[in-house]
This record gives structure tokens, C-alpha cells and sequence, in this order.
């Protein structure tokens, strides 16, 4: 754990280490007639990665959005640092970075603007450490954002999430549609130090191996139910590999290969 964000037990929000990041009581939410979460329970503790996993549409987005304040819970309740996030926005989104597979930035910006320009929302901000992740992520302060490439823009948007070293990452299938080298650069060396200096991260995926690489923990989530929530060495102890798990408890893959 990080020494300068914690004395006596507590983190510099106020809540103590033991606490978890995110705790989710029998959440359900509907769209119409369909149930995208179905009384739904989780509790996140500190410095590590979770792996969501599940097949598209399983729930696992609709679930992010919750915990983001995105969407209001309908019955049950969330909490993320001890917070509700649609009541308390700014108390929880300031201490979250979050990247998803739209990773909408605005497209006639260069990247050095855009690094300034975000520099300005976080007093956090760590204009050091933004600029060893834009050299090791190769990216020319002088392009505009909508000449990258999509790895490019994923490097991008990966960037402005961490540069203010939040306490929570939240990744919503960022690597989707990414060619191997960039899922690398996010899910190895970045995901594991963040993890390794007691922050957490909460990593949503339907690509099982992708998530077998780096997770600690994962939860499977199926036409919006937990049908597994289990440290990855146990899963691999009862099942082999998380796909055997996956097929087992919800009877199909979710995906294939994230090398396919």
C-alpha cells in the first residue's frame, strides 16, 4: 500500500483500508421487459484485479454504470468508497479512472492539449508520470487525437485515466478490437502496477484468457446474474482454467480467444 495515502488505517478519502472500494447489495435494474441485473451482491476490497467476465450483453457494462453513477439503482445499492456515486458524484468520480471500449475523445485536439486540457479536471495530477506513460505509449504530443490509430487512442484515453493516479481503474473491455501488442501494454506492465501500489482495479472483459493473465479475482456475470464470484486460484484449482469454469457454470464460451 501506498505510505503518503494512508495513516492510521485510512486512505486520504477518509475510508479506512478495510473497507471495500466497491460494495454492491442486490442491485437490479431493468430496461423494459428485460432484466439487466438481477439482485445483483459484490464487495471489491483493496489492491487488486478483478476480472469481470462474461458474454456481451451478460450485464457487465450495465453494472459498471451503476458503480460510475451513470445509472440510478432501481432496488438494492451501491457504494464505492463508502459513497452513494449518483448522490455523491464528484466525491467518487475523482477518485476513479475510467476507460471503456468508446474511449470518445475529442477528436480535433492534439494529444499534448489533451493532456493539458484534462490536467485541469484532477487536482491529482501527476505531470511526471503523465509524460513517461506518453513516451513508453509512443504517442506524438503534436497529432490530433482523431489521426491516432485506435491502439493509439486506447494508449490515449489510458493515459488521462491514470496520469492523476486514482485510487480505482475501471476498464470496460478496453482492448476490444486492439491488436495483441496494445492489450499487452494495457493489461500487463500498467494493470499490475497499479495494482502492486495498492490501488485497484475492476477490469470488465468477455475475452476469458485475456483476463486468466492478469486477474486476481473474478467474478462471472450471466444474463445479469453473479454466477461466480472467486479468487482466480481457486477457480483454477476447482476447474483448470477459467474457460472450463465459464462453460461449466454458464454453459457456453464467452468468447473466443482474445488472440483470434
Amino acid at each position: 500500500m501506498e505510505g503518503e495515502r494512508i495513516e492510521n488505517g485510512t486512505h486520504a478519502g477518509g475510508s479506512s483500508v478495510y473497507d471495500p472500494v466497491i460494495s454492491v447489495s442486490r442491485l437490479t435494474r431493468r430496461f423494459d421487459a428485460k432484466v439487466a441485473l438481477d439482485s445483483v451482491n459484490l464487495a471489491l476490497p483493496r489492491g487488486a484485479v478483478y476480472g469481470l467476465v462474461g458474454a456481451n450483453g451478460a450485464g457487465k457494462t450495465t453494472l459498471i454504470k451503476h458503480i460510475l453513477g451513470l445509472l440510478r439503482a432501481e432496488s438494492g445499492s451501491v457504494r464505492v468508497f463508502g459513497l452513494d456515486p449518483v448522490a455523491d458524484p464528484v466525491g467518487v468520480l475523482s477518485r476513479i479512472g475510467y476507460l471503456s471500449e468508446e474511449n470518445d475523445l475529442p477528436g480535433w485536439m492534439r494529444v499534448d492539449e489533451l493532456i493539458r486540457y484534462s490536467r485541469a479536471f484532477h487536482p491529482g495530477w501527476d505531470d511526471r508520470y503523465a509524460e513517461d506513460l506518453r513516451q513508453s505509449f509512443a504517442l506524438d504530443p503534436a497529432a490530433k487525437v482523431k489521426s491516432l490509430s485506435k491502439g493509439q487512442k486506447a494508449r490515449a484515453g489510458l493515459l488521462i485515466a491514470l496520469a492523476y493516479r486514482p485510487e480505482l481503474l475501471a476498464l470496460d473491455e478496453p482492448s476490444s478490437g486492439l491488436d495483441p501488442i496494445v492489450r499487452r501494454d494495457i493489461l500487463g506492465a500498467v494493470i499490475r502496477t497499479i495494482a502492486d501500489e495498492g490501488r485497484t482495479v475492476l477490469f470488465s472483459s468477455h475475452l476469458l484468457d485475456e483476463v486468466e493473465e492478469v486477474a486476481d479475482h473474478v467474478t462471472m456475470i450471466s444474463d445479469g446474474r453473479i454466477a461466480l464470484s472467486a479468487p482466480l486460484a481457486a477457480i483454477r484449482e476447482s476447474h483448470g482454467t477459467l474457460a472450463k469454469a465459464f462453460i461449466a457454470l454458464v454453459g457456453r464460451a464467452a468468447a473466443p480467444s482474445a488472440e483470434s
